[in-house]
C-alpha cells in the first residue's frame, strides 16, 4: 500500500469520526437508579441535561439521594460508552481496537 492511499484512509477515516461525533452530540441517554426513582439525561458526549426526581425520593436522607443520583449519573455513563463501542465498531467494520480505546471527544 502506497504512502498516498494511506493518507487518503487516514483522511476517510477523520471525516467518518467527525461524523460520529456530530451524531453523538444529538444523541441522548437516560441512566437510571432506584427503580426509575432518579433519572439523568446525558448526550452522547457526556453532557448532562436533565434530573428527574420522583417527588416520593424527597422523603428520604439527603445521602440516599446523593447517592442514587451518583449511580444514574453512572449508568448514563455506561450507556454512552457502549453507544460510542457500537460506533467504533461499525466504522472500523467490526475489527477490535485495543481494551479502553475511546472515541476522540
Amino acid at each position: 500500500m502506497s504512502m498516498e492511499e494511506l493518507l487518503r484512509q487516514a483522511k476517510e477515516m477523520q471525516q467518518k469520526i467527525a461524523l460520529l461525533q456530530q451524531e453523538a452530540s444529538g444523541k441522548e441517554v437516560v441512566g437510571e437508579s432506584g427503580g426509575g426513582l432518579v433519572k439523568v439525561t446525558m448526550t452522547g458526549r457526556f453532557d448532562a441535561r436533565k434530573v428527574a426526581l420522583d417527588p416520593d425520593l424527597m422523603t428520604e436522607d439527603k445521602a440516599i439521594i446523593e447517592d442514587l443520583l451518583i449511580a444514574a449519573i453512572n449508568d448514563a455513563v455506561k450507556k454512552v460508552e457502549n453507544g460510542q463501542s457500537d460506533s467504533l465498531s461499525r466504522l472500523t467494520g467490526g475489527i477490535s481496537l485495543p481494551p479502553g480505546f475511546k472515541m476522540p471527544f
